[in-house]
Protein backbone atom coordinates (compact mmCIF):
# COMPACT_ATOMS: atom_id res chain seq x y z
CA UNK A 1 0.00 0.00 0.00
CA UNK A 2 2.53 2.50 0.77
CA UNK A 3 4.31 1.82 -2.87
CA UNK A 4 0.93 2.52 -4.33
CA UNK A 5 0.69 5.15 -2.10
CA UNK A 6 4.09 6.81 -3.39
CA UNK A 7 3.20 5.90 -6.85
CA UNK A 8 -0.45 8.14 -6.49
CA UNK A 9 1.53 11.36 -4.72
CA UNK A 10 4.62 11.37 -7.03
CA UNK A 11 1.37 11.46 -10.16
CA UNK A 12 -0.14 13.92 -8.72
CA UNK A 13 2.68 16.32 -8.02
CA UNK A 14 3.84 16.01 -11.19
CA UNK A 15 0.83 16.48 -12.71
CA UNK A 16 -0.17 19.67 -10.89
CA UNK A 17 3.48 21.29 -11.70
CA UNK A 18 1.62 21.57 -15.49
CA UNK A 19 -1.22 23.43 -14.14
CA UNK A 20 -0.18 26.98 -14.16
CA UNK A 21 1.85 26.63 -17.17
CA UNK A 22 -1.55 24.61 -18.92
CA UNK A 23 -4.28 27.49 -17.76
CA UNK A 24 -1.92 30.55 -18.78
CA UNK A 25 -1.06 28.76 -22.21
CA UNK A 26 -4.75 28.44 -22.90
CA UNK A 27 -5.86 31.91 -21.59
CA UNK A 28 -3.61 33.48 -24.04
CA UNK A 29 -5.03 30.95 -26.52
CA UNK A 30 -8.83 31.56 -25.53
CA UNK A 31 -7.90 35.49 -26.00
CA UNK A 32 -6.31 34.98 -29.01
CA UNK A 33 -9.05 33.08 -30.58
CA UNK A 34 -12.00 35.36 -29.78
CA UNK A 35 -10.25 38.22 -29.78
CA UNK A 36 -6.93 38.86 -32.09
CA UNK A 37 -7.42 35.63 -34.85
CA UNK A 38 -7.24 37.87 -37.56
CA UNK A 39 -4.02 39.44 -35.78
CA UNK A 40 -2.60 37.17 -34.53
CA UNK A 41 -2.05 35.38 -37.84
CA UNK A 42 -0.41 38.54 -39.20
CA UNK A 43 2.07 38.39 -36.10
CA UNK A 44 2.40 34.82 -36.82
CA UNK A 45 3.34 35.31 -40.45
CA UNK A 46 6.14 37.95 -39.37
CA UNK A 47 7.78 36.63 -35.99
CA UNK A 48 8.17 33.03 -36.88
CA UNK A 49 11.40 32.37 -38.41
CA UNK A 50 12.82 33.92 -34.98
CA UNK A 51 10.35 30.88 -33.16
CA UNK A 52 13.41 28.75 -33.20
CA UNK A 53 15.92 31.45 -31.34
CA UNK A 54 13.21 32.06 -28.72
CA UNK A 55 12.71 28.42 -28.19
CA UNK A 56 15.86 27.40 -27.90
CA UNK A 57 16.86 30.03 -24.91
CA UNK A 58 13.41 29.58 -22.95
CA UNK A 59 13.37 25.97 -23.52
CA UNK A 60 16.45 25.73 -21.17
CA UNK A 61 14.54 27.26 -17.79
CA UNK A 62 13.56 24.37 -15.33
CA UNK A 63 10.23 23.56 -15.62
CA UNK A 64 8.50 21.22 -17.57
CA UNK A 65 4.99 23.24 -18.38
CA UNK A 66 6.88 25.34 -21.19
CA UNK A 67 6.99 21.95 -23.54
CA UNK A 68 2.86 21.01 -22.57
CA UNK A 69 2.52 24.77 -23.38
CA UNK A 70 4.84 24.35 -26.82
CA UNK A 71 2.15 21.20 -27.94
CA UNK A 72 -0.79 23.40 -27.98
CA UNK A 73 0.36 26.18 -29.33
CA UNK A 74 1.75 23.95 -32.18
CA UNK A 75 -1.39 21.99 -32.13
CA UNK A 76 -3.34 25.29 -32.46
CA UNK A 77 -0.41 26.51 -35.33
CA UNK A 78 0.94 29.11 -33.59
CA UNK A 79 4.46 28.24 -34.03
CA UNK A 80 6.36 26.48 -36.30
CA UNK A 81 7.61 22.51 -36.28
CA UNK A 82 10.91 24.18 -35.89
CA UNK A 83 10.06 25.39 -32.58
CA UNK A 84 8.36 23.16 -31.15
CA UNK A 85 11.53 20.62 -31.58
CA UNK A 86 14.04 23.57 -30.81
CA UNK A 87 11.52 23.63 -27.56
CA UNK A 88 11.48 20.38 -26.76
CA UNK A 89 15.31 19.85 -27.63
CA UNK A 90 16.22 22.47 -24.98
CA UNK A 91 13.79 21.74 -22.22
CA UNK A 92 15.27 21.06 -19.14
CA UNK A 93 13.64 19.79 -15.89
CA UNK A 94 15.10 17.88 -12.66
CA UNK A 95 18.33 18.37 -14.81
CA UNK A 96 19.14 22.10 -13.37
CA UNK A 97 17.87 21.59 -9.39
CA UNK A 98 19.69 18.00 -9.43
CA UNK A 99 23.04 19.82 -10.61
CA UNK A 100 22.73 22.37 -8.27
CA UNK A 101 22.12 19.76 -4.95
CA UNK A 102 25.10 18.28 -5.94
CA UNK A 103 26.74 21.24 -6.29
CA UNK A 104 27.70 21.40 -9.53
CA UNK A 105 29.72 24.23 -10.53
CA UNK A 106 27.70 26.41 -11.95
CA UNK A 107 29.74 27.49 -15.13
CA UNK A 108 29.57 23.62 -15.87
CA UNK A 109 25.71 23.80 -15.17
CA UNK A 110 26.01 26.67 -18.20
CA UNK A 111 27.57 25.28 -20.45
CA UNK A 112 25.39 22.18 -20.54
CA UNK A 113 22.25 24.14 -20.64
CA UNK A 114 23.90 26.48 -23.54
CA UNK A 115 24.82 23.36 -25.60
CA UNK A 116 20.84 21.78 -25.36
CA UNK A 117 19.83 25.28 -26.31
CA UNK A 118 22.35 25.77 -29.26
CA UNK A 119 21.08 22.27 -30.61
CA UNK A 120 17.77 23.04 -30.20
CA UNK A 121 18.24 26.32 -32.19
CA UNK A 122 20.59 25.02 -35.02
CA UNK A 123 17.82 22.08 -35.32
CA UNK A 124 14.84 24.48 -35.30
CA UNK A 125 15.91 26.89 -37.98
CA UNK A 126 17.26 23.68 -40.17
CA UNK A 127 13.87 21.96 -40.08
CA UNK A 128 11.59 25.12 -40.80
CA UNK A 129 13.76 25.69 -43.75
CA UNK A 130 13.57 22.53 -44.97
CA UNK A 131 9.90 22.27 -44.46
CA UNK A 132 9.39 25.75 -46.03
CA UNK A 133 11.81 24.38 -49.17
CA UNK A 134 9.65 21.23 -49.38
CA UNK A 135 6.40 23.47 -49.30
CA UNK A 136 7.70 25.81 -52.13
CA UNK A 137 8.45 22.95 -54.73
CA UNK A 138 5.53 21.27 -54.12
CA UNK A 139 3.30 24.84 -54.69
CA UNK A 140 1.86 24.31 -50.90
CA UNK A 141 1.79 27.24 -48.53
CA UNK A 142 4.70 27.08 -46.17
CA UNK A 143 2.69 28.50 -43.11
CA UNK A 144 -0.34 26.56 -42.09
CA UNK A 145 -2.81 29.03 -41.03
CA UNK A 146 -3.27 29.72 -37.16
CA UNK A 147 -6.32 27.04 -36.10
CA UNK A 148 -6.56 27.60 -32.42
CA UNK A 149 -10.48 26.79 -32.71
CA UNK A 150 -9.61 23.08 -33.69
CA UNK A 151 -8.58 22.77 -29.78
CA UNK A 152 -11.72 24.05 -28.89
CA UNK A 153 -13.91 21.45 -30.97
CA UNK A 154 -11.86 18.65 -29.93
CA UNK A 155 -12.61 19.88 -26.25
CA UNK A 156 -16.36 20.28 -26.46
CA UNK A 157 -15.99 23.49 -24.52
CA UNK A 158 -18.55 25.70 -26.60
CA UNK A 159 -15.73 28.70 -27.00
CA UNK A 160 -17.36 29.48 -29.82
CA UNK A 161 -20.51 30.25 -28.22
CA UNK A 162 -22.07 34.07 -28.18
CA UNK A 163 -22.36 33.97 -24.27
CA UNK A 164 -18.60 33.07 -24.24
CA UNK A 165 -16.61 35.83 -25.96
CA UNK A 166 -16.89 37.76 -22.64
CA UNK A 167 -13.93 37.33 -20.10
CA UNK A 168 -16.26 34.88 -17.96
CA UNK A 169 -16.25 32.64 -21.28
CA UNK A 170 -12.59 32.84 -21.75
CA UNK A 171 -11.62 31.96 -18.39
CA UNK A 172 -14.01 29.26 -18.84
CA UNK A 173 -12.86 27.62 -21.92
CA UNK A 174 -9.71 28.16 -20.63
CA UNK A 175 -10.55 25.87 -17.39
CA UNK A 176 -12.38 23.13 -19.62
CA UNK A 177 -9.11 22.70 -21.61
CA UNK A 178 -6.83 22.97 -18.53
CA UNK A 179 -8.91 20.34 -16.79
CA UNK A 180 -8.93 17.86 -19.10
CA UNK A 181 -5.70 18.02 -20.28
CA UNK A 182 -4.78 17.66 -16.72
CA UNK A 183 -6.60 14.22 -16.21
CA UNK A 184 -5.12 13.04 -19.66
CA UNK A 185 -1.55 13.53 -17.84
CA UNK A 186 -2.48 12.45 -14.56
CA UNK A 187 -3.26 8.94 -15.69
CA UNK A 188 -0.95 8.16 -17.95
CA UNK A 189 1.67 9.66 -15.25
CA UNK A 190 0.04 7.08 -12.90
CA UNK A 191 0.80 4.40 -15.36
CA UNK A 192 4.11 5.44 -15.92
CA UNK A 193 5.28 5.55 -12.22
CA UNK A 194 3.96 2.24 -11.59
CA UNK A 195 5.85 0.75 -14.70
CA UNK A 196 9.05 2.38 -13.74
CA UNK A 197 8.85 1.16 -10.07
CA UNK A 198 8.08 -2.30 -11.75
CA UNK A 199 11.07 -2.69 -13.97
CA UNK A 200 13.28 -0.34 -11.43
CA UNK A 201 15.65 2.63 -11.60
CA UNK A 202 18.44 -0.14 -10.90
CA UNK A 203 17.74 -1.98 -14.07
CA UNK A 204 17.00 0.87 -15.66
CA UNK A 205 20.89 1.99 -14.57
CA UNK A 206 22.54 -1.04 -15.52
CA UNK A 207 21.16 -1.21 -19.00
CA UNK A 208 22.43 2.31 -19.87
CA UNK A 209 25.92 0.53 -19.04
CA UNK A 210 26.41 -1.05 -22.36
CA UNK A 211 28.26 -0.91 -25.44
CA UNK A 212 28.63 2.77 -26.80
CA UNK A 213 25.85 3.07 -29.36
CA UNK A 214 23.15 0.83 -27.33
CA UNK A 215 23.38 3.26 -24.21
CA UNK A 216 22.69 6.27 -26.08
CA UNK A 217 19.49 4.66 -27.83
CA UNK A 218 18.62 3.37 -24.36
CA UNK A 219 19.09 6.78 -23.01
CA UNK A 220 16.84 8.24 -25.95
CA UNK A 221 14.19 5.71 -24.97
CA UNK A 222 14.40 6.46 -21.52
CA UNK A 223 14.39 10.57 -22.31
CA UNK A 224 10.89 9.59 -24.23
CA UNK A 225 9.24 8.50 -20.88
CA UNK A 226 7.18 11.45 -20.24
CA UNK A 227 7.86 11.67 -16.60
CA UNK A 228 11.08 13.49 -14.07
CA UNK A 229 11.99 10.25 -13.39
CA UNK A 230 13.75 9.65 -16.89
CA UNK A 231 15.99 12.95 -16.30
CA UNK A 232 16.61 11.87 -12.82
CA UNK A 233 18.00 8.63 -13.23
CA UNK A 234 20.34 9.85 -16.57
CA UNK A 235 21.20 12.93 -14.40
CA UNK A 236 22.26 10.64 -11.36
CA UNK A 237 24.14 8.12 -13.47
CA UNK A 238 26.05 11.26 -15.13
CA UNK A 239 26.88 12.90 -11.71
CA UNK A 240 27.94 9.05 -10.76
CA UNK A 241 30.24 8.95 -13.20
CA UNK A 242 28.37 6.09 -14.41
CA UNK A 243 27.80 7.32 -17.96
CA UNK A 244 29.39 10.00 -20.63
CA UNK A 245 28.39 13.55 -21.43
CA UNK A 246 27.18 12.13 -24.70
CA UNK A 247 25.00 9.68 -23.20
CA UNK A 248 23.02 11.88 -20.74
CA UNK A 249 22.37 14.63 -23.31
CA UNK A 250 21.16 11.94 -25.58
CA UNK A 251 18.28 10.81 -22.58
CA UNK A 252 18.22 15.02 -21.90
CA UNK A 253 17.88 16.02 -25.74
CA UNK A 254 14.54 13.53 -26.30
CA UNK A 255 13.32 14.27 -23.23
CA UNK A 256 10.55 16.86 -23.20
CA UNK A 257 8.77 16.39 -20.31
CA UNK A 258 5.31 16.06 -20.99
CA UNK A 259 5.31 18.14 -24.03
CA UNK A 260 4.64 14.55 -26.31
CA UNK A 261 1.66 13.51 -23.93
CA UNK A 262 0.06 16.82 -24.43
CA UNK A 263 0.78 16.76 -28.11
CA UNK A 264 -1.00 13.69 -28.81
CA UNK A 265 -3.75 14.40 -26.97
CA UNK A 266 -4.59 18.22 -28.49
CA UNK A 267 -3.05 17.15 -32.36
CA UNK A 268 -5.38 15.00 -34.26
CA UNK A 269 -2.55 13.90 -36.91
CA UNK A 270 -1.47 11.13 -35.40
CA UNK A 271 0.97 10.42 -38.23
CA UNK A 272 2.60 13.88 -37.94
CA UNK A 273 2.77 12.97 -33.59
CA UNK A 274 4.32 9.65 -34.53
CA UNK A 275 7.10 11.29 -37.18
CA UNK A 276 7.87 13.80 -34.33
CA UNK A 277 8.56 11.56 -31.97
CA UNK A 278 11.00 9.69 -33.85
CA UNK A 279 12.44 13.35 -35.48
CA UNK A 280 13.04 14.07 -31.51
CA UNK A 281 14.79 10.95 -30.64
CA UNK A 282 17.21 10.68 -33.99
CA UNK A 283 17.99 14.21 -33.71
CA UNK A 284 19.05 13.49 -29.88
CA UNK A 285 20.58 10.63 -29.89
CA UNK A 286 22.82 11.50 -32.69
CA UNK A 287 23.56 14.58 -31.02
CA UNK A 288 24.82 12.85 -27.85
CA UNK A 289 26.50 10.15 -30.09
CA UNK A 290 28.42 12.60 -31.84
CA UNK A 291 29.21 14.47 -28.96
CA UNK A 292 31.08 11.45 -27.29
CA UNK A 293 32.60 10.59 -30.90
CA UNK A 294 34.12 14.31 -30.77
CA UNK A 295 35.49 13.30 -27.47
CA UNK A 296 33.61 16.34 -25.93
CA UNK A 297 33.57 16.81 -21.93
CA UNK A 298 32.76 19.57 -19.67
Amino acid sequence: MEIIFDIVIDALIDSLKILPFLFITYLIMEYLEHKTQDFTSSIVEKTEHFGPLWGGLIGVFPQCGFSAAASNLYAGRVITLGTLIAIFLSTSDEMVPLFISEQVPISTLIQILAIKALIGIITGFAIDLIVHAYHKAHSKTANDPVRIEALCEKEHCHCDDEESSGAFGIIKSALVHTIHIFIFVLVLTLFLNAAITIVGEDNLSRLLKTSPVISHILAGLIGLIPNCAASVIITKLYLDQMITLGTMMSGLLVGAGIGLLVLFRVNDDKKENVNITVLLFVIGTISGLLMDLLNITI
